[in-house]
């Protein structure tokens, strides 16, 4: 009986094991369009509000009701830390000159498909300053505690991108050399929306 269980135990593991190894290539596809509607609405939310006001959030617990909240100016970086619900969020939302209710609602959007982090990046492509939104997912399935948390992050682009034929991001339509972002390599979800498998959230 102890050897039969002993066998059954590690058949489990190794199977675990494997499916942890295949998993990240495709969850990052299967969220996306299982999650495109809502996606889609919290990159045009965030969009709107941060053109008026920057800012950058990020979930810092697994159970999401933590966040941390850069608030930028032009000339200065305010960070705070809030859980989710208490008074002190919507005090300091009011304070920087935030829509609450439109900001709230971001944040339960990210928080109910499990986006942890959004932030949005200004860059040049031929010449012309561009911007992306980032978003980063934490897978919370079942992982073993001594493998290295993976992250997926996304970035959403307002125009089509260009890519090669391996469905690796390129730097431009007239520059065919690889864009990496925080030396990430980027890939293809569709025309206007990329990812990577990261070591770090942001």
């Amino acid at each position: 009986m102890p050897t039969n269980f002993f066998s059954y135990s590690l058949s489990l593991l190794l199977a675990l094991l494997l499916l942890g190894c295949a998993t990240p290539k495709t969850f990052t596809a299967n969220y996306y369009y299982e999650n495109k509607a809502s996606l889609i609405d919290i990159e045009k939310n965030y969009r709107e509000i941060d053109k008026k006001k920057h800012f950058s959030v990020a979930f810092t617990d697994r159970s999401f009701n933590y966040i941390s909240i850069e608030f930028i100016t032009d000339t200065l970086r305010y960070i705070y830390e809030f859980e989710i619900n208490e008074p002190r969020l919507k005090d300091s939302l009011t304070k920087y000159g935030f829509k609450v209710a439109n900001t709230l609602q971001l944040l339960e959007q990210m928080k109910k498909i499990h986006c942890s982090w959004i932030n949005n990046l200004d860059y040049y492509a031929n010449d012309v300053e561009q911007s992306l939104v980032l978003m980063s997912i934490r897978h919370v399935a079942f992982r073993f505690p001594f493998l290295a948390e993976k992250y997926y992050i996304l970035t959403f682009y307002s125009q089509p991108q260009y890519y090669d034929k391996e469905g690796q991001l390129l730097a431009s339509r007239r520059v065919k050399k690889i864009r990496k972002i925080n030396d990430d390599i980027f890939r293809r979800v569709n025309d206007r929306v990329a990812y990577t498998i990261s070591g770090r959230f942001r």
